[in-house]
């Protein structure tokens, strides 16, 4: 009998370790603005070089989490992977929609010197600190909180200046379920609160 019961713990030990991650689901990062952005090419000139941008945050792989009422744990992961690209790519769209003519550039090192050998107008190279997506169900409702923190960098050619601003916006919430599509249109919704305001008055 005790045979057995040894035998049917490990059974049950494997199944829980199997099912510890209950799946893992793509976000589409994608940045639409809520408002007109009239000042931009003003304020940017018509053309932006992108730098690539660094993702600083300990955890790489994943933008967050939810754990069931049962502990089991599922994960959120950008769509494009990496998360820097998703970015990137999402900023580059939005901003020629908005007649700003984007060029990716290999590098940038940050320093003033290094506006004038530019052949864009300015230059945007981002730091990610903080992008996560927490939820943690509990009887009857789900708390969710979201948090990003970038350091956004902006080299101006005209204005010979580095604009180097921290942004950071958090939320959280009670919803009655949590699913792959509403962490999707509150982290898209976060992002676009972030860079309307950023883009709205760059410097």
């Amino acid at each position: 009998m005790n045979a057995f019961l040894r035998f049917g713990i490990i059974l049950l030990s494997l199944f829980v370790l199997s099912c510890g991650r209950l799946g893992t689901y793509s976000i589409l990062i994608r940045y639409q603005p809520m408002r007109e952005l009239p000042s931009l090419k003003e304020k940017i000139g018509p053309t932006l070089g992108i730098a690539p941008f660094h993702d600083l945050r300990p955890e790489k792989h994943y933008i967050g989490t939810h754990r069931s009422i049962r502990e089991v744990t599922s994960y959120f992961k950008s769509e494009p992977f990496p998360l820097q690209r998703a970015i990137s790519d999402s900023l580059q769209k939005t901003l020629s929609e908005s007649g700003v003519k984007v060029v990716p550039l290999p590098s940038w090192d940050g320093s003033v010197d290094s506006l004038k050998e530019l052949e864009t107008d300015s230059i945007l190279y981002i730091e990610i600190r903080r992008f996560w997506v927490e939820g943690r169900a509990s009887p009857f409702r789900t708390n969710l909180r979201t948090s990003i923190h970038f350091v956004i960098h902006l080299g101006v050619k005209k204005e010979e200046k580095v604009f180097t601003r921290n942004v950071e916006v958090e939320k959280e919430m009670t919803l009655a379920r949590l699913t792959p599509e509403k962490v999707e249109e509150v982290v898209n919704q976060m992002l676009a609160e972030l860079f309307d305001s950023f883009f709205s008055h760059p410097y």
